[in-house]
């Protein structure tokens, strides 16, 4: 569990800086310049990440169930994954309606992502992944929309285009992980 923790600290620390210290990010990227802010920022979430990849496969090889959720919810968590599919699409095509209301529609995919597992799995494994994400997934939506606010931010309006692509991106995303990439990558048939 070392290495997952680990990787949790350092990744959604690093993501949590405009949380908790954004003058000190802007500092920083005014010290050190915003390509090398970047590039240390990159390298530092790849670090973070492929811990937590790493630590959630060692962490899985000692299960210890916490509780064991319904069927049902494991197929529930079918559709919030589906919901954060588009979200996460929406984050990248260009006007939608999805991130013209919300403004955010990426940091709205994790809390999805991170609920909808939660429902649907029990382990102590699921729980020190699923929850750090979860909460910081909401810290991080309510500051990212009061800054909004606060700077007078305004997304571009929507398009039905927008809204069909990032739709049908977001269902066929999902169809693969949903068929064969969940099951090739995590080890885990959502389908069952």
């Amino acid at each position: 569990m070392f290495v997952l923790v680990l990787g949790l600290i350092i990744f959604l620390g690093l993501h949590s800086i405009r949380i908790m210290a954004d003058g000190w990010r802007s500092r920083q990227i005014a010290r050190l310049g915003l390509k090398p802010w970047k590039g240390i920022y990159a390298i530092l979430s790849i670090i973070g990440l492929l811990l937590i990849i790493w630590g959630f496969g060692l962490a899985r090889q000692h299960p210890v169930l916490i509780y064991a959720p319904p069927l049902w919810l494991r197929h529930l968590n079918g559709l919030f994954m589906l919901v954060s599919l588009i979200f996460f699409a929406a984050a990248r095509v260009p006007r939608n309606h999805i991130k013209a209301k919300f403004g955010h529609p990426q940091v709205l995919a994790v809390k999805t992502w991170s609920f909808g597992h939660l429902l649907a799995t029990g382990m102590l494994h699921d729980l020190v992944l699923f929850v750090p994400f979860l909460i910081w997934s909401v810290l991080l939506f309510i500051v990212s929309r009061r800054r909004d606010r606060l700077n007078g931010t305004i997304y571009p309006t929507g398009t039905v285009k927008g809204d069909v692509i990032a739709v049908a991106i977001g269902v066929i995303v999902w169809a693969l992980f949903a068929f064969w990439l969940h099951t090739l990558l995590i080890g885990v048939n959502p389908m069952i």
